[in-house]
């Protein structure tokens, strides 16, 4: 005896429900077809835009084949979130040389646990609906070409900055994906270009990292330069730096769209440690104990300390030349490490 058709269009309506109830402001559906973004992908590798990213390069064909990742893909379900705290005074913050600028999305909890948890635990609902399924969550991790799906399943174009902007929240969201094998009903993108002629993003810069409309180079990009790139920052770029030490926040602070950012509603993604409001001096003379303490389960985790204190120390070479500023650096012209003591050579440069 066969069991009952399954309902796609009632079950897609309790997905879209279990979402929301999850915290995700947005759900989208899409199939697994990349054929014109993989062509694109191909083009940016081979341009060298992405440095050091080799996992960009890697894993062949299976970063736009869904089903190569994991056989049995039918569908991709995306989800976007909200992460921006409440009003945690940015421009404010990076119009004071001597203060630290953290991106936005790094204040908090760590992104990628907390939504990978919601998606696994979305699975969960549909599987208690429908039976076992084959499934599997990602959240800014594997091969995965995540802006191209959330294009594709309806929630936002892609902006001449390279993010997804959706025209209720801007972008000030994360992205995740569930890959499944049912033949869920797709959406429909909705990824007319909404930029129209503004350029605000392009121009805003400080590196200058936009070669043209959507396509930026990340050998110049601050967020690559302070969180992806192992070793020493390219001289050039330093004093176009600021004070940003962990990522960079400007194309999407001047983004018209962004009026429509809605504050997050997850406590998690509220800042900890004090990390939007603290001097360069105060985070550059944290102990590597102190680094690990405070950064336990933050995404700044990744740069590890070492780079974080040669982040630090292009920060100082920024900064107005005041006592407590030229001191730290002097406390760490011994450090042990030959890239912090580079950076720090080259901060009192500037002071000279």
């Amino acid at each position: 005896m066969s069991s009952a058709p399954l309902d796609l269009l009632a079950l897609t309506a309790s997905i879209r429900e279990w979402a929301a109830q999850l915290g995700f402001q947005q759900v989208g559906i899409t199939d697994i077809n990349l054929t014109e973004d993989a062509l694109r992908l191909d083009a940016y590798l081979a341009a060298g835009y992405h440095g050091e990213m080799e996992y960009m390069a890697s894993h062949g064909t299976m970063r736009s084949r869904p089903d190569e990742l994991v056989p049995g893909t039918l569908r991709v379900i995306s989800v976007r979130m909200d992460y921006l705290p409440e009003d945690t005074q940015m421009a404010q913050m990076l119009a004071q040389p001597e203060q630290a600028y953290v991106s936005r999305y790094a204040l908090g909890r760590d992104y990628h646990k907390l939504i990978r948890k919601r998606l696994q635990q979305l699975a969960e609902k549909i599987s208690q609906e429908i039976g076992p399924f084959g499934h599997r969550a990602f959240v800014d991790s594997a091969p995965v070409l995540e802006k191209a799906l959330a294009r594709k399943a309806g929630l936002g174009w892609v902006g001449k900055n390279t993010l997804i902007l959706n025209r209720k929240a801007g972008s000030w969201f994360f992205l995740g994906e569930l890959l499944v094998d049912l033949p869920l009903p797709i959406d429909q993108p909705d990824d007319r270009d909404h930029c129209g002629k503004c350029t605000a993003c392009l121009q805003v810069c400080p590196t200058q990292a936009f070669v043209g409309d959507r396509v930026l180079d990340a050998r110049r990009c601050i967020s690559y330069l302070t969180i992806e790139l192992k070793g020493a920052i390219p001289e050039d770029l330093r004093p176009l730096i600021g004070n940003r030490v962990f990522g960079c926040d400007d194309c999407q602070l001047v983004c018209p769209w962004n009026r429509f950012a809605k504050p997050t509603q997850e406590d998690d993604f509220q800042p900890r440690h004090r990390l939007d409001n603290s001097s360069l001096v105060e985070l550059f003379m944290w102990t590597e104990d102190e680094f690990l303490a405070r950064t336990l389960g933050s995404p700044i985790r990744r740069t590890g300390y070492e780079r974080w204190l040669r982040n630090l120390a292009v920060g100082l070479g920024n900064a107005p030349s005041t006592i407590p500023v030229l001191e730290a650096l002097k406390a760490r012209l011994e450090h042990p490490s030959e890239l912090v003591r580079e950076h720090v050579r080259w901060a009192l440069q500037q002071h000279q």
